[in-house]
């Protein structure tokens, strides 16, 4: 590890300056020999560092944001050659060098980070074996020899001896204690820190290496932790615990404000925008503008949740604009949404209903003197009286009906028929 650690040594000055200047103004309110004025001027190293990195995490969030919109692309090269994965992850790659995306960019904190993290190794180092190193002299060695964190020596590690540790004016069990709990909450930050991007903010319907890459690092960074955290001093555990920490809150905060489409936190976050719209009638914030504007750009490309998002301001009335504004519907006439259902202003689906006759029973056909649904039964008007009209038994039969049918049915009753004979002509 000095070897590695070593390597960085450039940075190791400017490091070691900024330690001692945070000191200086902490020793002024605590003392200048105690664990509070050292180790919040590790802590404050490390916000300083994490506040440079902003820029870098922006384009950690551009690039997955430009990984989350290939989705679709890679989902069809998933279906296209699921039976060939060499040929599968060939199409990946030449789809992300044409549009310019990095599976590994998720790593540029961790990546950028990393020389400041062995340099301050290398100046807590020189401090626990008594060598000065950088700006720090020896007045300012004996200081930091003399500084405990909650009775565990700054320089101190879990796997120095009892003799060592005694030297630093601390007790083996004090170091271990405190060593140890520091390793399984820097352990366990991270495992959550890689579980809520896992299992909040990743879109679950397509698979990517991407995904498979975050879920191998949800396992593997918190036994790295565990394993090489037993060999770092007290001091390295709280810059490493402080900056994931850090990245916890960092990563809650874009999770809850800027959700991956797809998944359960742009659920969560839909929700809470779409009560929010309905009761002010507006969208008030940039981000949320922004946000609104991507998902009226996508017009059928919708997930379920962002339909459901524009679903729910037509039914309270509301239009999601192209401009990322939300205005009160004033269209009259009934507005086409993307399942293809007729919405009025309100938002209520609205079909024609063919009105059905009803169906006429046997006595009725029969009879005939029921009347198709829909039609009048009131007597229509007519200049004669309606008496006066003959009834049924009182009409005449007509030729070869009723008559002829009687006439027939008495013909030879009981006795064989007699032929037709053949007409002549």
């Amino acid at each position: 590890m000095d070897t590695i650690a070593s390597l960085f040594s450039f940075i190791t000055t400017p490091v070691s300056w900024v330690i001692v200047q945070f000191h200086k103004m902490y020793g002024a309110i605590f003392g200048a020999d105690t664990g509070w004025a050292w180790g919040l001027s590790i802590v404050s190293l490390v916000i300083l560092i994490r506040i440079c990195l902003i820029p870098l995490f922006v384009k950690q969030i551009k690039s997955t944001r430009a990984m989350q919109t290939l989705q679709p692309e890679m989902k069809k090269i998933q279906e296209r050659y699921k039976n060939d994965k060499q040929r599968q992850s060939e199409e990946m790659m030449k789809l992300y060098k044409e549009t310019g995306t990095n599976p590994l960019s998720s790593c540029l904190p961790i990546l950028a980070q990393s020389p400041f993290f062995f340099a301050l190794y290398h100046v807590l180092n020189g401090i626990a074996t008594g060598k000065t190193i950088g700006v720090i002299n020896e007045p300012l060695l004996a200081s930091a020899r003399k500084a405990h964190i909650f009775g565990a020596p700054l320089a101190a590690k879990f796997m120095d001896s009892s003799d060592k540790v005694a030297a630093l004016g601390a007790t083996l069990t004090d170091v271990r204690v405190v060593t140890a709990i520091m390793i399984i909450l820097m352990s366990f930050s991270q495992f959550y820190t890689q579980r809520q991007l896992m299992t909040k903010n990743v879109d679950t319907t397509v698979k990517t290496p991407f995904m498979q890459q975050q879920k191998m690092l949800m396992y593997v960074f918190p036994v790295m932790f565990a394993v090489f955290g037993i060999n770092f001093p007290v001091g390295v555990l709280v810059y490493w615990l402080t900056t994931n920490v850090w990245t916890m809150g960092q990563q809650m905060y874009v999770i809850r404000n800027n959700p991956t489409p797809g998944s359960k936190a742009q659920a969560a976050y839909l929700e809470r925008l779409t009560k929010h719209v309905t009761h002010a009638g507006k969208v008030s914030r940039r981000s949320e503008k922004t946000i609104v504007k991507a998902i009226v750009a996508k017009g059928r490309d919708r997930n379920e949740f962002e339909r459901k998002f524009i679903n729910s301001l037509n039914k309270a009335g509301l239009a999601a604009q192209a401009d990322g504004n939300v205005v009160k519907s004033t269209a009259q006439a009934a507005a086409q949404t993307e399942d293809g259902a007729a919405v009025t202003t309100t938002g209520t689906a609205t079909a024609a209903k063919r009105q059905q006759p009803k169906r006429q029973s046997k006595s009725q056909r029969q009879s005939g003197g029921a009347k198709p649904a829909g039609e009048s039964t009131a007597p229509e008007s007519s200049d004669e009286p309606q008496d006066a009209k003959p009834s049924a038994a009182q009409q005449p039969s007509k030729p070869g009906s009723g008559t002829r049918s009687r006439a027939q049915s008495g013909q030879r009753k009981g006795g064989p028929q007699r032929p037709k004979s053949p007409s002549k002509k």
